[in-house]
């Protein structure tokens, strides 16, 4: 780690090197802090491209990152309603101090689960973000499929991968994050280009070598 730091009011960690070619930003939960030094080595294997990783810490997984409401992720009153706060914490803030260290470089925006669920969200919603690295997202969250027919990402390329054994669970709206993956790379085709997308199958279920898939993808994306 190169460094911890309060930006914003959120604590960020930076990982990587001192004079990066590209800005990687990935929301991260606080059980994924000591993963994050295996991540960021893992990457540097994976690709020649001089980064840096820039983590936030955030307060609450669910509530920071849920793009809008649906009960089979949680019922908290409050979820749904700060993926927007999110978002301009990222833009407002934290990228503002990331060009003011490391200069204009682009910016990859990556996550896990439902951090990659909110990365291909955001590449929606603004132009910030030159490619998007999105691990086993959540894309069976209520509604999905209908929003990424109507907003396509403003990234220039999109990474997308899924464990093979995700889909074949007991839960009926988790089990359609197979399917709904699939029609997602059949869109991001249709809308970037089928040069500018793949799609990637891993071993394993949710939680099998999550720092290893979000390595893999954000170092596609830094190879593009």
């Amino acid at each position: 780690m190169i460094e911890q730091l309060l930006i914003g009011g959120r604590t960020c960690r930076l990982f990587g090197s001192d004079r990066p070619g590209c800005i990687l930003i990935q929301p991260s939960a606080r059980h994924e802090n000591a993963t994050l030094d295996t991540e960021a080595q893992k990457i540097a294997q994976l690709s020649q491209v001089p980064f840096v990783l820039a983590t936030i810490e955030l307060d609450d997984w669910m509530l920071d990152l849920m793009p809008w409401p649906d009960g089979n992720i949680s019922r908290e009153p409050e979820a749904g309603r700060h993926g927007q706060d999110t978002l301009q914490y990222v833009l407002l803030s934290l990228i503002p101090e990331l060009r003011h260290r490391f200069g204009p470089l682009p910016i990859i925006f990556g996550g896990y689960s439902l951090g990659g669920l909110f990365a291909l969200w955001a590449s929606a919603q603004t132009d910030s973000f030159k490619a998007v690295a999105a691990a086993s997202p959540s894309v069976w969250i209520k509604d999905w499929i209908p929003f990424a027919r109507k907003h396509a990402p403003m990234a220039d390329a999109v990474y997308l991968s899924l464990g093979d054994q995700e889909e074949h669970v007991k839960n009926q709206a988790i089990a359609r994050v197979g399917d709904n993956l699939r029609m997602q790379y059949t869109l991001l085709q249709e809308q970037l280009g089928p040069a500018h997308c793949t799609l990637v199958w891993e071993q394993g279920g949710h939680f099998n070598d999550n720092e290893g898939r979000l390595a893999r993808a954000f170092a596609w994306c830094m190879n593009y």
